[in-house]
């Protein structure tokens, strides 16, 4: 039985945040955290909407190139998902986020939102499309 999980869409400036329901059916977009004080700060606030939630897996997008090599961005989003592991006492896990904000960007066209209203909602909505890919992926794993 799957339980709550918290996602992350970490940027170098927002940080897009989903939950999933109880039963790890659905993903609803939380918001997106605009970067502020240094990775310290961030770490801490994530872990904070981390005990509001509480989750029993943390979920970190984590950035693929095309041919599914590891780059920079990856390295970075470790990095800073490593702050908060640390302090995590729950389960986490990494999922590929490629072509997730491309995906979110395509949902938020075909429901006619508006320019600047999609760009306050892509990461979040990003977050949610990693969050919806884990959990399939999780029970296609379960139902083979």
């Amino acid at each position: 039985m799957m339980q709550r999980i918290l996602a992350f869409d970490v940027g170098d400036k927002r940080i897009g945040v989903a939950v999933s329901d109880a039963l790890g059916i659905t993903a609803q977009p939380v918001e997106t955290y605009h970067r502020k004080g240094g990775a310290e700060k961030d770490a801490e606030y994530l872990l904070a909407l981390a005990k509001k939630y509480a989750p029993c897996t943390l979920l970190f997008g984590l950035p693929r190139n095309m041919d599914g090599t590891y780059g920079e961005q990856a390295e970075k989003v470790k990095r800073f998902a490593q702050r908060i592991i640390d302090r995590w006492d729950g389960d986490y896990a990494f999922y590929d986020e490629r072509l997730t904000t491309m995906a979110a960007r395509r949902v938020l066209l075909d429901a006619d939102i508006s320019r600047e209203k999609r760009k306050q909602v892509i990461d979040k909505m990003a977050a949610v499309v990693i969050l919806q890919g884990y959990m399939e992926s999780q029970r296609n794993q379960k139902g083979s």
